[in-house]
């Protein structure tokens, strides 16, 4: 039977298939729209199982907050090529995902997996772009953050972002600084209390074996572990990095300036 260019159209527009799969969708089910649309989900399914082993290691990294900024989430929607990560259609896709997480806060990836995007699961409209696309895609990451004020910060490039918590809302401006910070300076904890004591226990012991292998006597190692563990903790934990926009000052320093009770709750970052 003859397809009309309007039925295609029609079809596309439900599926965001391509015009010929929609047209070789439709012909396929006599013109049956419903039946047509199956087709295209089959065919998802069937990219989907073909490029299971592929590696999915491109993509988008974005993170958004609630309205009134006491949420924020960060999710990473995979791509095999940064070709189809630079594409509008999927960023959009990742957009709409995030949005949903925001406004339904499922605990967890699984969770928001099984959640319904415009009647349908967000697993199922994956599978669907897979056989648009033609390659593997998948959300690989999902944290969820809450606070009297969150902020989100995206990288340029969409590869990199985070989230902050501040214990009381503060300038927007702030709350932004903090989060480059993050982004930037990678640290693994808020402060010295957050870090686990299997983490404080090895890094002494790397200490230590560090000054023995210099010849330091054996008497002066306890000491000289304790000069690396605290160098580690300015490094590596968020409130006693230097600010890296005044080396001058902590982070803890820069927040307090403006309100000496302002810190920071917990932050997440991810970086594809």
């Amino acid at each position: 039977m003859a397809i009309s260019a309007s039925d295609v159209k029609k079809l596309r527009d439900i599926t965001g298939a391509g015009m010929m799969d929609c047209k070789k969708a439709l012909t396929e089910s006599g013109g049956d729209v419903e039946q047509a649309i199956e087709i295209i989900r089959k065919k998802g399914q069937a990219v989907a199982s073909k490029r299971a082993e592929r590696e999915a290691t491109e993509g988008v990294v974005l993170a958004k907050t609630t309205p009134d900024a006491t949420r924020g989430a960060i999710i990473v929607l995979n791509s095999e090529t940064d070709f189809v990560a630079k594409n509008e259609s999927f960023v959009s896709l990742a957009n709409s995902i995030l949005d949903l997480a925001l406004e339904k806060d499922p605990s967890d990836l699984d969770e928001l997996r099984k959640l319904e995007l415009d009647g349908t699961r967000v697993s199922d409209h994956i599978m669907h772009q897979i056989g648009i696309i033609g390659e593997k895609i998948d959300i690989s990451y999902y944290h969820k953050l809450e606070a009297p004020q969150v902020i989100a910060y995206i990288h340029p490039g969409n590869k990199l972002a985070t989230l902050v918590g501040l214990n009381k809302p503060a300038d927007e401006q702030v709350g932004k600084d903090v989060a480059m910070q993050v982004a930037a300076m990678n640290p693994v904890a808020v402060d010295k209390d957050d870090i686990p004591q299997e983490v404080i226990d090895k890094e002494i012991e790397i200490g230590k074996e560090q000054a023995r292998l210099d010849g330091k006597p054996e008497e002066m190692l306890d000491k000289i572990a304790m000069g690396k563990l605290n160098k580690f903790y300015k490094e590596s934990t968020l409130l006693n990095q230097e600010f890296t926009r005044d080396s001058k000052k902590t982070v803890s320093q820069y927040l307090k300036e403006g309100d000496k009770d302002l810190t920071v709750t917990g932050f997440a970052r991810f970086k594809l």
